[in-house]
């Protein structure tokens, strides 16, 4: 018996169930203001034709990231979140 759960399973289904691929894709995310951190959310989506917008909150203390990007299927927007998931404190919207 396998006790792995999936946390992309829903997600993938929905996005077959409701989306016409390729699309146009919004991720966001929300991260502590961290100079290393924004690098990496960027190195992610950098060269696939990204749109980046980030905005500092008014603290300072985090900044929020709105990517719009064409994806080509679910299984590789569900690869981007997987990916900035590594990122330490990140929170997916």
């Amino acid at each position: 018996m396998n006790n792995h759960i999936d946390p992309y399973k829903d997600l993938k289904a929905k996005l077959e169930e409701t989306t016409n691929f390729p699309t146009k894709y919004m991720f966001k995310f929300i991260i502590p203001s961290n100079d290393d951190k924004v690098k990496a959310i960027e190195n992610i989506f950098n060269y696939i034709g990204a749109v980046i917008k980030s905005k500092k909150s008014k603290t300072g203390k985090f900044i929020s990231f709105t990517i719009l990007v064409k994806m080509n299927s679910a299984d590789a927007i569900i690869e981007k979140y997987k990916e900035v998931s590594k990122i330490e404190g990140v929170i997916s919207l």
